[in-house]
């Protein structure tokens, strides 16, 4: 399920500059690595995307290389261990306004791969969705900085294809399996945290006035562990209050 009150549609620039990014992507290439920092595809792509003139790649601010930088802000595409962000942030957050940029598949469709041929099966579309509340377990990660008036969000959500291994121990070799490549198809969808107050976005318009994990859980369609670590940044962020138990769980109202 897709919260889709805090999901905009792409402006036609942004949607133009992500398909240009696509295009200037080798077709065909078993992207091992690309450039002198080992990109994978759907990073080239975002970067590429959201920061069209090469010149302003890889730029050294300090002892850290920022994915991109303008002489205004800075540009981070993170696909995964936002833990990896916290010294770039300690660096980068009193001196300029950061966007980290998190792509989400709002559909993917997999292929699987024959390590020892190299063979692709027919793709197949997953059944998974992008949820964007789910981006609460990178940013637990980096939960000190949210509240930091230069730090924004953006999350992506990208139609993919995702390359796997048949490497895996199941009987299938698919559990346990190791990601190849994440291709990039079409641009679907944009979430924009600019400020605190936006993060409330994350919460299913349904949700009623108090709630608990459990309740979160059901009605976002996520684990509650995933719920339990959303209401810990919004209590965090002062967006939400305890205001008791209702049996073992917490029970929360949003503030003001």
């Amino acid at each position: 399920m897709m919260n889709a009150g805090i999901v905009r549609e792409p402006t036609r620039d942004e949607t133009d500059r992500f398909e240009r990014a696509i295009l200037a992507i080798p077709e065909g290439r078993a992207l091992n690595g690309i450039g002198t920092r080992g990109e994978k595809t759907l990073h080239a792509v975002l970067k590429s995307a959201w920061s069209p003139n090469p010149e302003h790649h890889e730029q050294k601010i300090g002892p850290f290389v920022a994915d991109s930088f303008d002489g205004e802000r800075v540009i981070e595409i993170q696909t995964r261990q936002f833990n990896t962000l916290r010294s770039k942030l300690d660096a980068f957050l009193p001196v300029v306004p950061v966007t980290i940029l998190y792509p989400m598949a709002s559909r993917k469709w997999l292929v699987w791969l024959d390590p020892l041929t190299g063979e692709a099966t027919k793709r197949r579309l997953s059944p998974k969705r992008a949820n964007p509340i789910e981006v609460v377990n990178e940013l637990i990660k980096i939960r000190t900085f949210l509240s930091h008036p230069q730090l924004r969000i953006t999350i992506v959500l990208v139609e993919l294809e995702e390359q796997r291994w048949l490497s895996g121990w199941s009987d299938d070799k698919k559990k346990g399996s190791r990601r190849h490549e994440r291709i990039p198809l079409t641009l679907d969808g944009v979430v924009e945290l600019r400020q605190v107050s936006d993060y409330l976005g994350l919460l299913p318009p349904e949700l009623p006035e108090t709630f608990t994990s459990a309740v979160l859980a059901k009605q976002a369609k996520i684990s509650v562990r995933t719920a339990q670590t959303a209401l810990r940044i919004l209590e965090d962020l002062k967006l939400i209050q305890h205001i008791g138990k209702d049996g073992r769980h917490k029970k929360f109202t949003r503030c003001g």
